[in-house]
């Protein structure tokens, strides 16, 4: 494993999404300010352009100079503002995400096993069955105490 292609590979990608949050910021900020510029910016940023930020930001450098700045500098505030808790909300999303996946995992197992019936599982739940019976308290006025003649067991044959 490369952790440092992994890591420059983590880094780019984070930078094209910084990128593209700034792109938005600015969008709608100038949704209020100057809705024409707005729309062009919009028309000018598909998603599929915005896959890699530096190739974006160098062609709206050449379309427009201001507009790219600014991205670059909202997306510079946007790194600046998030660095700090990062890695840490990295590490615990990945950790609670696989967590709820193994669960998830787990239980569609177990619910595919609960439905392929298990002739074992029948004769276990068939014993657990009687064992809870027998161990149930006895009304003493429900209780047949008439034996008859074949089942008695006579006391000298033990």
């Amino acid at each position: 494993m490369d952790l440092k292609r992994i890591a420059k590979a983590t880094a780019k990608t984070l930078s094209s999404y910084l990128t593209y949050e700034a792109m938005r910021t600015v969008v709608d900020q100038l949704q209020e300010t100057n809705p024409p510029l707005a729309h062009w910016l919009a028309g000018f940023s598909p998603t599929g352009k915005l896959q890699d930020g530096e190739i974006y930001l160098e062609a709206l450098l050449q379309a427009n100079q201001e507009l790219a700045f600014r991205i670059m500098t909202v997306r510079q505030h946007l790194a600046e503002e998030i660095a700090d808790f990062l890695p840490e909300m990295t590490r615990s999303g990945i950790q609670e995400s696989n967590m709820r996946l193994r669960c998830q995992h787990l239980e569609r197992i177990v619910n595919f096993s609960a439905t392929t019936p298990d002739p074992s599982e029948s004769a276990n739940r068939s014993i657990e069955h009687n064992i809870d019976r027998a161990t149930e308290p006895v009304d003493p006025e429900t209780v047949d105490t008439s034996i008859d003649s074949d089942s008695q067991v006579s006391g000298g044959d033990r």
